[in-house]
């Protein structure tokens, strides 16, 4: 897997110019158009991290990546990328064009908590599917931004902030994401959503000398204060799953993008996920999808 692409990277590779106004103490804001006549070559986006957020109207017939899993669209659609999850795109055929914005973190810092909103939160899709009425919704916005960018109004930035959140809003209501927000009044609840955030930290691996930190479910109960039981209990209530088994499908959707997207070989990966013993590794990838790791990567490398 690539290592992450920081944001000045991404310029270096863009622009071959770097923004006078990327200070990393007020964040970065900047939009970019695609335009890709059918015919072109396309240079795909590689398999990464970002170290900054991304939102992307893709209009034409392309492929979304990210983690383990593939979402094909054929007109246009509306993609959500962080920092957490590693993606890419794939053009497939035909005219490709669209229009992304970039931001960082502390762009939105003290005034909103973008993790908050379903599209940014582990388990659920970053992708909307959009018509061509909705399409041209988010264009206007889009637009809008590009015209703020360039413009002398003192506040432009607090209005760019408020055009990313309407953006959000909109697609939230266009087409919500499965698993919205739940009563955090509710104990349960807040102990599950802490396990989910706790299990995604230490995700993605990207170098084979990276190992992850918790293993176990006591791990994880010591680490959130709490009795191994109440936390099994806890996410049974709220997932109908034991912490055993939320913990083996992460990891083993993990074996499965490392199996993917690296040359690493097998014991690197073993070792990455906590398999101190290669055996054990084997066992368990065999047992959750038929396969041994070396067919799997085989099969998915054809």
């Amino acid at each position: 897997m690539n290592k992450t692409l920081n944001i000045e990277e991404f310029y270096k590779a863009k622009c071959a110019w770097m923004p006078d106004n990327l200070r990393k103490d007020i964040g970065h804001f900047n939009l970019f158009r695609i335009n890709e006549p059918a015919g072109t070559t396309h240079r795909a986006i590689p398999y990464s991290r970002k170290d900054f957020y991304k939102i992307s109207l893709i209009r034409g017939h392309a492929r979304f990546v990210y983690a383990d899993k593939s979402i094909e669209f054929e007109k246009n659609a509306l993609v959500f990328s962080n920092p957490q999850i590693p993606y890419a795109f794939e053009r497939i055929d035909g005219d490709y064009n669209g229009t992304y914005c970039i931001f960082t973190e502390t762009f939105f810092a003290q005034f909103a908590n973008l993790r908050d909103y379903p599209m940014y939160q582990p388990g659920n899709s970053p992708v909307f599917v959009l018509n061509d009425d909705q399409a041209a919704e988010i264009e206007v916005i889009l637009t809008e931004m590009e015209k703020e960018l360039v413009s002398d109004f003192a506040f432009k930035y607090d209005s760019l902030r408020n055009m990313v959140l309407q953006i959000i809003h909109k697609a939230l209501k266009i087409q919500p994401s499965a698993g919205q927000p739940h009563d955090k009044s509710n104990a349960a609840v807040r102990v599950a959503f802490t396990f989910t955030e706790l299990l995604e930290r230490q995700f993605p691996i990207e170098n084979p000398h990276q190992q992850i930190r918790l293993k176990s479910p006591a791990e994880y109960a010591h680490q959130l204060s709490v009795h191994v039981n109440h936390l099994n209990r806890s996410l049974k209530t709220i997932t109908g799953k034991t912490t055993s088994k939320l913990i083996q499908e992460r990891i083993l959707r993990e074996a499965c993008i490392l199996l993917r997207h690296t040359n690493w070989n097998v014991s690197e990966i073993a070792w990455s996920l906590g398999f101190e013993e290669l055996p054990h590794f084997i066992n368990f990838f065999r047992q959750n999808t038929e396969h041994t790791p070396k067919n799997y990567r085989e099969l998915e490398n054809v």
